[in-house]
């Protein structure tokens, strides 16, 4: 068993970590314009990172990019989850925000879709999420009825990131009510000009980004923007929420490892009754808790990510990286904003702002209370 990261991710890791460094980090605290990335500044850095070669990471190489696999993508996300500098949720600066979904079109659909997203032209929203639905797609009530050469979809969704500036969704509807999430939901790709596509509301979250509502009404969508065949949206889901949830992990890893980093330099720096907080066993013990988890969480993340492009991975094991993670990338937020002070608490320091965001990531991508309860049922599958 080999527990050293291959060369070119250990390389690909560094080029990374001295971006965030020389690049991010210097500039973090005035690099947003609430809660998009300021035009000027994205264009500065998509170039230094296109001239660094870090673009189109994750895009396969049949369509121009890099085709790196889960272990090379884990280290990229842990690097830039370091820094405050970027939108938590994307877009981010190397390259276009493409799901892995929109690689599984058909052909046509590519043409329409996929490639004009790579290029630049168009950009996406994903829509599932609903008022009533929300870790149980068995509760998702918009529906996609059949008629003639088109289906017309009623219903709302919510909190649907980017969904103001997307040129088309990808949308997950019941075709078969009957059959919940197993065969009754479907996706399609839903232009937002789309006659009855409206935004009926604007949410602002304490992450700093904006989510919306969005109303369905007899909206008409051609039978050839159905992907793959209907009753296939949850298989088609499965397919990369393993990525996602990986994502949401290393975000967890690079929070607690910044956060680990100030705390140690603050509690050397600070003196309070006569000695430094670096020899308070109160501080050294949040300290000490907060570099253990990170270890194990980055050794089990690595692991997993590593099973993942092997297809090896056990459905558990995304259930516990984004579980362990994420919660522990708030603990070490937490620790570090206990650890400053007064000064953890200004907005002057980018501590405040990575102690929201690891808040948000214990609940997007599936809370940390419904991954432990479908992990439950894969223990009790195991020891049955």
């Amino acid at each position: 068993m080999d527990f050293e990261l291959p060369e070119e991710i250990r390389m690909l890791k560094d080029t990374v970590r001295k971006f965030v460094d020389r690049e991010l980090i210097p500039i973090e605290m005035e690099s947003m314009d609430g809660p998009d990335l300021k035009p000027d500044i994205r264009a500065s850095l998509e170039k230094k990172a296109r001239d660094l070669g870090l673009w189109l990471l994750e895009v396969p190489e049949e369509y121009g990019g890099q085709g790196l696999g889960h272990l090379g993508m884990v280290v990229v996300w842990e690097e830039l989850a370091r820094t405050i500098a970027l939108p938590p949720r994307g877009p981010g600066i190397f390259g276009p925000d493409v799901r892995p979904l929109l690689f599984m079109l058909n052909d046509e659909q590519k043409e329409r879709y996929l490639f004009p997203v790579l290029k630049g032209e168009k950009t996406t929203a994903f829509a599932q999420t609903e008022p009533d639905a929300g870790a149980d797609p068995n509760m998702i009530r918009t529906t996609a009825v059949r008629k003639d050469d088109h289906y017309l979809m009623n219903g709302t969704k919510r909190f649907i990131t980017h969904a103001a500036t997307a040129d088309f969704l990808q949308v997950v509807a019941a075709t078969d009510r009957s059959k919940g999430s197993r065969g009754g939901l479907s996706m399609f790709l839903v232009d937002t000009n789309t006659p009855g596509v409206k935004i009926t509301r604007k949410t602002h979250t304490m992450m700093g980004d904006v989510t919306f509502e969005l109303a369905f009404d007899d909206v008409r969508v051609p039978i050839e923007n159905l992907i793959s065949e209907e009753g296939q949206g949850m298989r088609l889901a499965q397919a990369w929420i393993a990525a996602g949830r990986l994502k949401q992990a290393c975000r967890g890893l690079g929070v607690a490892e910044r956060c680990i980093e100030l705390a140690a330099r603050y509690a050397q720096q600070r003196v309070t009754f006569g000695a430094p907080l670096s020899e308070r066993q109160a501080v050294q013990f949040m300290i000490a808790n907060s570099f253990m988890d990170h270890q194990v969480g980055q050794a089990y993340a690595y692991r997993t990510a590593w099973k993942a492009d092997q297809k090896k991975i056990a459905r558990h094991e995304s259930y516990v990286v984004k579980t362990f993670c994420t919660e522990l990338g708030f603990r070490a937020a937490d620790r570090c904003m206990q650890i400053h002070g007064g000064m953890g608490l200004t907005m002057e320091m980018p501590i405040q702002k990575m102690w929201r965001d690891s808040r948000g990531f214990m609940i997007t991508e599936g809370a940390v209370e419904v991954m432990r309860m479908v992990l439950a049922r894969e223990i009790f599958r195991m020891y049955a």
